[in-house]
């Protein structure tokens, strides 16, 4: 459970608060608008409901044992939330994780068995923690004027927690009663599968109740009033707003559960990221290091830097626009992206994590000159490379008096002593960012 000191606010003056606190936006609506994270909501009301404090909640199966990119983007959602003053919850779905969740896949998932599933869930919950921890502080050095004392503690919660004891008998008497098989049939998620030829299982045709379940129960014991999510989950929330509202009664006031939806992440090409779609960038800096999310970003077309800038870094709009401006007039720099590579490296990875992406950095493109300026330290090495393949370690007796051919021929980096004279003498040899003429 991630905890922090909580600061009280008067209902009534919230607004007024953040105004003074925060140099964005009073409303965090506005500020999502602003940061192209809303794709579509399910009342305009959510605006008016957000000016006082509500929890909000956005889900993840264990699927792997690390969020990815994908997640990293509703995740941002949810901090921008949090740092408005309100409940952030997410929660991990260890229940859920075991059936497959049909939204934006072709086929079903191939069922994870209980050791596996233990170990995602735990891999899961220790990066939420993590990520929300080191958010909060990257956005204490980023936002002018944030209390940190006026910030909840987010509270990560497993849905296996209500589900546990919880019959199919149960179930269907309470959930099942309220749904109607065809609304179910008209998700956009269950159309498409059973167009395709695998068609869809009764498992995953179940799914959207069991997270609109998720919601009634937030709703019900935690006062959650907002879900978000992916736009592929439109079809899932509405499932749960639906459910709040029958199971309340026609009294209850459907405009107190609310839904959120927020772009997948794809370029301007339109390539999606995720781990189905075989490209999945990692928060795990075992599965990729923080070398390779600086990489990662520090690539991006100049097309899409801006709309990364303002969704996966808390930098003040009109620093943006400032960087934008100057990327403009000075494009061969890379201004923009470097800025933006390190901002989300440290997010995700904390100050230490931009140093040893930039010590690897330079190491594999730069030359012994700039090597040599930035004073890098063997710990400093082996901290950039300690997760990385590319890391090799050997005895110093075993390259002690060899040359060059005969140490890259036992790192690995050449599969014979000719294959490394040859990139010698083709200049493709590098030693501490020398040209080696020599080998």
């Amino acid at each position: 459970m991630l905890r922090r000191a909580v600061g009280g606010y008067k209902r009534g003056s919230f607004s007024q608060l953040w105004l003074h606190r925060r140099c964005i936006h009073t409303n965090v609506i506005d500020t999502l608008r602003a940061r192209h994270f809303v794709q579509a909501v399910t009342s305009e009301a959510i605006t008016k409901r957000v000016e006082t404090p509500v929890a909000v909640y956005c889900g993840v199966d264990p699927t792997a044992s690390s969020l990815h990119l994908g997640n990293m983007v509703t995740l941002m959602g949810l901090l921008h939330f949090s740092l408005a003053g309100h409940q952030a919850i997410p929660l991990v779905g260890n229940a859920t994780g075991s059936i497959s969740d049909p939204s934006g896949r072709n086929t079903e998932r191939i069922a994870l068995d209980h050791k596996e599933l233990a170990k995602n869930v735990a891999g899961i919950e220790a990066q939420l923690i993590r990520f929300f921890s080191r958010g909060t502080q990257y956005a204490l050095s980023r936002i002018p004027n944030l209390d940190p004392s006026s910030l909840k503690p987010v509270r990560v919660l497993h849905n296996a927690d209500w589900y546990t004891g919880l019959g199919v008998l149960d179930f269907l008497g309470t959930v099942g009663r309220h749904a109607r098989v065809g609304t179910m049939m008209a998700r956009d998620s269950v159309k498409s599968r059973l167009q395709s030829v695998h068609g869809i299982s009764f498992t995953e045709f179940s799914y959207q109740l069991l997270q609109a379940y998720d919601f009634w129960h937030l709703y019900h014991f935690h006062k959650c009033h907002v879900q978000i999510g992916g736009s592929d989950q439109w079809g899932n929330i509405t499932a749960g707003t639906d459910l709040i509202h029958r199971m309340h009664g026609p009294q209850s006031d459907k405009s107190e559960a609310f839904g959120l939806t927020i772009p997948l992440l794809t370029t301007a090409s339109g390539e999606k990221f995720g781990k189905s779609a075989g490209n999945a960038i990692w928060l795990d800096e075992t599965r990729t290091s923080p070398f390779d999310i600086y990489q990662f970003f520090v690539k991006t077309a100049d097309s899409d830097v801006e709309r990364f800038l303002k969704m996966f870094t808390l930098l003040p709009l009109p620093r943006i626009a400032q960087i934008i401006g100057e990327h403009a007039r000075a494009p061969h720099t890379f201004i923009a992206q470097k800025l933006l590579a390190t901002e989300v490296t440290e997010l995700i990875h904390g100050p230490q994590g931009v140093q040893q992406a930039l010590c690897a950095t330079q190491v594999l493109f730069g030359n012994r000159q700039t090597l040599e300026e930035h004073k890098f330290t063997s710990d400093d090495f082996d901290a950039a490379f300690g997760c990385d393949q590319r890391m090799v370690k050997v005895a110093s007796a075993s390259v002690v008096g060899k040359s060059v051919a005969d140490i890259a021929v036992l790192l690995g980096s050449c599969k014979s002593k000719s294959e490394a004279t040859r990139l010698a003498k083709g200049g493709g040899l590098y030693w501490n960012g020398s040209v080696v003429v020599d080998s």
